[in-house]
């Protein structure tokens, strides 16, 4: 059945069931995104409970509170109701889709709530607990059976997901728990437990991702996931031993944040249009650079997003596979089984593919499968840790590939960065000095009735100035002068050289053209595309 089928058919039903309501003599409510009561009259109602029974209080009226339910046919939960709330209740309809989404906003955790759990601990430490007695909750759920520390970990998690955090740290220190989020790229302090705390919250995260609690000498993986409302995001687990204790990471992968297209990822115009044609060749290497956490895998899943449709094949392998893409085969790399990089491309070169997506080139047998499988007619997608474009070919001539073979088959090479955009809330104008302009590749002069803007810092970006991240570009198509230049000499001075006097826009200069903009600031482009200042 197709999506617009299952669409047309829910719609009858919800019609069919609202005509029933009416014919109960229930009022009928399409909307009650503005009508929930205040937060301590629906926390009355545990989120458990409305959450199974589909059903949520919405108004009070003459000391009678109104309940939005989506079964007219299921009142019995109302008795139960009158207790808990401690008056008369009415039932009123409304769509099931609008009651979850109106329970998740109302029951989703407010900034500072683990910090005051903190508080309201008050420092007694909880009494041991056994293993058996640990469950995996919705993190929603505040249920009274769950303990201090389950619910702080619960607000911790539920917290750094609305605060649009990438990563959670939990560091032991020697008389606390440091509690650190990695919000737009840069860490930030949230929360210091007391280390009485410490065993069981880092525990609780070991048992949740189903590490073994009682080895504590070893690193550990593991993954973990978990409900928030009808929301579902995945954590990845990694724990080292350190002084004072275990030191856990979490990398939240929120599929909900994910936004994929060309439309979404902020190339320029004119950069986008070439790297369009680039990933529609039918063969050839497109290789995207740039350290950790720059945003590579978003980009070449934005590629894949755009390319997707049912004539073609495409098949990734991926060390680990992040999020899942409908309609697309994916690979995760398994060390253990020594399923790597090398071993599942060539697996993937004998399922026809069109398009292959290799996570990261890591070593020489990964290139030269790579290499082969785009002079065999296959289209190839893939990353390296290299600072900017050029120095992606020279990084590949060190692991031992020959150079003419390179000029054969890369088509093109995208470097890249992510820089934190100016908080819209706090934006005020500022001067930039001449020698930031100028690291800039700015003129002073000319640019000197030029406004340039800074975050000050508010509530909103929590006092750091900066409200998400846009990435900025440098894309070398692999043309005739590259590649001779390729087959005479790698050297990525060199190579630089004549991609900018090709028209290469440089990872500077889009970060000008940011700046100019408005979106951010002279230092935030300085600081992540340090170092490439030098070479221009």
């Amino acid at each position: 059945m197709s999506v617009n089928a299952n669409s047309s058919f829910e719609k009858e039903v919800e019609d069919q069931t609202a005509q029933l309501a009416e014919q109960f003599g229930m009022k009928v409510y399409t909307d009650i995104s503005n009508l929930v009561l205040s937060k301590e009259r629906y926390q009355q109602v545990p989120y458990s409970f409305a959450k199974k029974h589909t059903l949520l209080p919405i108004e009070e009226k003459d000391g009678i509170v109104i309940i939005a339910v989506a079964d007219p046919l299921h009142l019995a939960p109302l008795e139960e109701l009158r207790f808990l709330l401690n008056c008369e209740v009415e039932a009123v309809y409304a769509p099931q889709e609008k009651i979850l989404a109106a329970i998740h906003d109302c029951y989703n955790t407010e900034h500072g709530a683990a910090s005051q759990l903190i508080a309201d601990m008050g420092g007694q430490a909880e009494s041991s607990r056994s293993d058996d007695d640990i469950e995996v909750f919705d993190l929603l759920d505040n249920s009274t059976r769950q303990s201090p520390v389950i619910q702080l970990l619960n607000l911790i998690l539920s917290e750094a997901i609305q605060q649009g955090a990438s990563d959670i740290h939990f560091e032991p220190l020697e008389n606390s728990l440091r509690v650190r989020y990695r919000i737009d790229g840069v860490l930030q302090n949230r929360h210091m437990p007391a280390q009485e705390y410490q065993n069981q919250l880092l525990t609780r995260v070991k048992v949740m991702a189903k590490l073994d609690i009682a080895e504590h000498r070893l690193p550990q993986d593991g993954r973990i996931k978990l409900r928030m409302g009808r929301r579902e995001v995945d954590f990845r687990v990694s724990t080292v031993p350190v002084a004072g204790g275990e030191r856990i990471v979490l990398r939240i992968l929120d599929k909900g944040n994910v936004l994929l297209g060309f439309d979404k990822i902020g190339m320029l115009p004119e950069v986008l249009k070439i790297f369009k044609k680039l990933v529609t060749l039918p063969e050839g290497i497109v290789l995207v650079t740039g350290p950790t956490g720059s945003g590579k895998t978003t980009t070449l899943y934005s590629a894949i997003y755009e390319m997707t449709n049912d004539t073609i094949n495409i098949m990734t392998i991926e060390d680990p596979v992040e999020y899942n893409l409908k309609g697309i085969a994916q690979i995760g790399v398994h060390h253990k089984i020594k399923l790597d990089f090398a071993t599942g491309l060539r697996h993937i070169l004998r399922q026809d593919p069109d398009v292959i997506m290799v996570g990261e080139i890591r070593d020489k047998e990964t290139a030269e499968i790579a290499i082969q499988a785009a002079l065999t007619g296959h289209l190839v997608l893939s990353t390296l840790h290299t600072n900017d474009a050029p120095s992606a070919i020279t990084r590949l001539v060190d692991m031992g590939i020959e150079p003419y073979l390179l000029s054969s088959c890369i088509v093109g090479v995208l470097a890249q960065r992510l820089v934190r955009c100016i908080c819209p809330h706090c934006k005020e104008t500022y001067q930039p000095s001449e020698g930031e302009l100028k690291s800039l590749g700015m003129d002073p002069a000319k640019d000197s009735t030029q406004e340039f803007y800074y975050g000050k810092g508010c509530a909103h970006c929590y006092q750091t100035g900066f409200k998400g991240r846009q990435g900025i570009y440098e894309l070398m198509p692999v043309n005739n002068a590259i590649n001779k230049q390729i087959v005479q000499s790698p050297d990525a001075i060199e190579m630089r050289k004549i991609a900018l006097k090709e028209g290469m826009i440089s990872l500077l200069g889009h970060g000008a053209e940011m700046v100019k903009a408005g979106k951010t600031t002279v230092a935030e482009v300085l600081r992540v595309a340090r170092g490439i200042e030098e070479q221009e």
